[in-house]
């Protein structure tokens, strides 16, 4: 279960979604927004296709973002899971989703999530921050804006500092 409070487009505010699990998404689903792991969506699509709630998706590091591929438009959230401060997996399959499958919703990294990792989550396209329970997301909100100048290009700004430069003609 995640915490109650994310950072979504730059403020904490309280989350609305429900995430499931494997073991709840076996049986009754809660009405309201939720997101189901890629297996239960793999099994239950059509009858999750059919809610009139938003829905959402999420991806274990192992999961392949291709699996949705289809089903993007109809995805409200995408969570990607870091089940430890380590696994950098999931800043792969955020660029995937918003690159190759051009996903546009909410793209959610949840787990061991902190304020170190904000700022690089957000340049491959998370919008959205689902801090380890430890965490305070308010005192994190600053490491989203941790460094000023952003050499290489990325999701969110795919131009490279020494294009810019070269554009403008400014050594700044």
């Amino acid at each position: 279960m995640l915490p109650d409070r994310v950072i979504k487009d730059g403020e904490v505010k309280t989350d609305l979604w429900t995430f499931i699990d494997m073991e709840q998404a076996a049986g009754a689903l809660p009405e309201g927004p939720i997101a189901v792991p890629l297996a239960a969506w793999k099994t239950r699509r059509a009858e999750l296709l059919g809610r009139r709630t938003p829905l959402g998706v999420w991806l274990l590091p192992a999961d392949d973002p291709l699996d949705i591929g289809a089903d993007v438009e109809a995805l409200s959230i995408i969570g990607v899971q870091f089940p430890k401060f380590t696994d950098g997996r999931g800043y792969s399959t955020a660029v995937l989703l918003r690159t190759r499958l051009k996903y546009t919703g909410e793209l959610r990294a949840f787990g061991d999530v902190g304020r170190d990792q904000l700022f690089y989550l957000k340049r491959c396209g998370f919008d959205s921050f689902s801090l380890a329970a430890h965490r305070d997301p308010e005192a994190a909100l600053g490491g989203l804006d941790d460094f000023s100048l952003r050499y290489q290009g990325s999701v969110d700004d795919p131009l490279p500092l020494f294009r810019k430069r070269f554009a403008t003609g400014s050594i700044r």
